[in-house]
């Protein structure tokens, strides 16, 4: 047989198999273009429910129930109760594929609501042995409404999925109240990562300083992790017209509070990545005329950098207790870890780009600069690669810099798109799937 004739007997089915693939993945982004679309009104019906029904971190318990009962009438596996209040839903395609993870969370905020809506929240609430207000003051409630409708995409084309999709409705993002555990880590200590194990997981934000319909993302270091800490420093009381027969905490304090800022100023590699170090209470004394005895001071820590994040911990350590000793007192410090550093896999993100762009336009997604606000979705990336993704709520053609910043009164989101990221998450389904099997044929 001439060469030329042995190599198209080669090529042909190849090719065939390529452009057989094309149009699949071209009649079902049509499809789910198509659902997406009609979901539409749904979907904001849903999420503006959600927003007037608000509750907060590990009692979105009225939250779980109505997501639990759409997942239940879509046919999906069900679990509920993981970690508290939380959600895993299973869906099993009929295509052979990997396991996708999906991730909305659920939880709202104690802010009361100032925009005025006809489905303003008006719950309030017990949280830390007070009555406040609660409000959807950072967005969660759309990301439930969009996961609710991809879930219902998903599950209309189940026999054309490929692998597995788990859908994970999660508690408490925005921190368990008190000493409960909750979250992200909770969620992944109770299992939802395994059986079946998940390969990668996508989840998205939406922001009220994004235009809508718009996607922004970070290859790499994405959002900052997020430490909380307490120093307690102890001196002496004394009257205050007499100070040197006290020590007083207060100037340790003032001395610490200052001295914490040239670890980022004068101590961090900024050009690495960025730190932030904020003092946020400082609390003591109880008269006037009395030098106290003890301060508590109070404050987060933010960094791009997991070596980074260490290195500032040893820092605080270091610069409070040196100075209250300085000044004869003591102090003790105390790091609590939130979150880490949200790092979106470069290949992954590499990987599953061209789906963004494809569902939003190119022109329309973008890549930014680092976060130095904090997620925990980055406990899921301790498991598998993660991508995570800002996606538009501003109104069109409003100003960025004056848009409501979230955990505000006055944070608000346009809905009227929210159909374009429930077909991001419908497609970074299919498309993963696509690579993933190119990538293992490659092997």
């Amino acid at each position: 047989m001439p060469l030329k004739q042995s190599i198209r007997w080669i090529l042909q089915p190849l090719l065939l198999f390529l452009i057989t693939g094309v149009q699949a993945q071209q009649k079902g982004q049509a499809l789910v273009d198509k659902q997406a679309a009609a979901m539409l009104p749904r979907v904001i019906e849903w999420r503006r429910y959600l927003h007037q029904h608000p509750e907060l971190s590990n009692r979105e318990f009225k939250t779980a129930e109505y997501v639990a009962a759409h997942l239940k009438k879509l046919g999906l596996e069900v679990q509920t109760g993981i970690a508290k209040t939380g959600i895993v839903a299973i869906l099993r395609g009929g295509q052979p594929g990997p396991v996708v993870a999906l991730r909305a969370d659920m939880d709202a905020l104690p802010v009361k609501e100032r925009v005025d809506l006809p489905f303003k929240s008006t719950v309030r609430a017990e949280y830390m042995g007070d009555t406040v207000s609660v409000m959807h003051a950072c967005g969660h409630d759309s990301h439930v409404a969009m996961l609710m409708g991809a879930a219902e995409i998903l599950a209309s084309m189940k026999k054309d999925v490929p692998g597995t999709v788990k859908f994970f409705f999660q508690p408490a993002e925005e921190g368990p109240p008190g000493d409960e555990e909750g979250g992200a880590p909770l969620m992944v200590k109770e299992g939802c990562m395994e059986n079946p194990k998940v390969d990668a997981v996508f989840g998205m934000h939406i922001e009220s300083d994004i235009e809508v319909g718009n996607f922004e993302y970070k290859s790499g270091a994405f959002m900052a992790s997020s430490d909380w800490f307490t120093i307690h420093i102890k001196g002496k009381q004394s009257h205050g017209s007499q100070p040197w027969k006290g020590v007083d905490p207060i100037v340790a304090g003032t001395e610490i509070v200052n001295a914490l800022q040239t670890i980022v100023s004068r101590q961090s590699e900024l050009t690495k990545a960025p730190v932030v170090i904020t003092v946020g209470k400082f609390h003591s004394g109880v008269r006037p005329n009395i030098i106290p005895e003890e301060a508590v001071l109070q404050g987060t820590i933010r960094a791009l950098d997991s070596k980074m994040q260490q290195e500032t911990h040893e820092r605080i350590r270091k610069i409070a207790t040196t100075i209250a000793s300085a000044m004869d007192a003591k102090a003790e410090v105390t790091i609590d870890t939130k979150t880490l550093v949200t790092y979106n896999d470069p290949a992954l993100v590499k990987m599953m780009l061209p789906t963004l762009e494809r569902t939003a336009g190119k022109e329309n997604v973008r890549e930014r600069a680092w976060v130095t606000g904090s997620e925990d979705f980055s406990y899921y990336g301790e498991k598998a690669p993660v991508f995570f993704i800002y996606f538009g709520g501003m109104p069109k053609g409003a100003d960025r810099s004056k848009a409501p910043p979230h955990h505000t009164p006055d944070f608000f989101i346009d809905d009227s798109r929210l159909d374009v990221g429930v077909k991001a998450f419908c497609n970074l389904v299919f498309d993963y799937a696509r690579a993933h099997s190119e990538l293992r044929g490659r092997k």
